[in-house]
Order: structure tokens, then sequence, then C-alpha cells
């Protein structure tokens, strides 16, 4: 007896259809004046309808396939970073001095390269000069 009780009852549930279409049609002014309420005469009004209601409404016209216009647009992405930024500025200045590490050698070998060239160029010069003379 109670099995019958228990499924006729899990029948009624489920096939129950949350009426969105009547509540879309009674609310629809209400719905677009915004997401939270309007202001009115310089007075915050809040919605007809509650934001638990509004959004079982959405949910159940989505799912149903229909559109549901009345969402408000959304903002662009937040481009600046939230944090320190003094964290973030010595992250980066230990990773521009790991590659600088790397190709210090190189670095290196290039700065004498260049004071020897320097170096022999500066005495070619004095020995031009001292031939001149």
């Amino acid at each position: 007896m109670a099995g019958k009780a228990v499924k006729s009852i899990a029948k009624a549930v489920g096939e129950y259809q949350y009426p969105w279409q009547e509540k879309l049609f009674k609310y629809k002014d209400e719905l677009s004046k915004g997401v939270w309420g309007y202001w009115e005469l310089g007075a915050w009004k809040p919605l007809g309808i509650s934001a638990r209601h509004r959004a079982r409404l959405r949910k159940e016209v989505l799912l149903s396939g229909a559109d549901w216009p009345y969402d408000p647009e959304r903002k662009e992405m937040r481009t600046k970073r939230k944090g320190h930024k003094v964290d973030r500025l010595a992250a980066e200045k230990r990773e521009r001095t790991a590659e600088l590490m790397e190709a210090m050698p190189q670095m290196l070998a290039d700065y004498r390269k260049r004071r020897w060239e320097r170096k022999m160029k500066a005495e070619d010069d004095a020995a031009k000069k001292a031939l001149q003379e």
C-alpha cells in the first residue's frame, strides 16, 4: 500500500512541469527592470519576484530551449592583476637574472674580445702615429 503511494507521488512529481510560460508572462515587465531591482523616483525598489524564483524561472526557460533576454550584458574582463606588484616584479627579476646567468659565459667572452680588439686598435694607431712623426 505504501509502495503505491510512493509511486504515485513520484509519478506526480516527475510529471510536474514548472509553469514557466505563465510566470514569464506574469513577471515580464518586472524582469526587464533589472536583475536585483531598480531606482524609481530616487528610491531603490526590489523586484516583485525573489532572486531564487527568478533563477528557477531562468533555468526552466533555458532548459526548454527558449531565449532569456533579461540578463544584463557582461562587462569586459578585468585585465589588471590582483596581488602585490612587488612580488610579481621580484619574480620577473629572478627569472631575468637566471636567463642572464645562463648567457654570462658568452657575454664575458664577447667583452674580452671587444676589449682585446680595442687594445690592438689603440696599439696600431699609436704605431701609425709614431711612424708619421
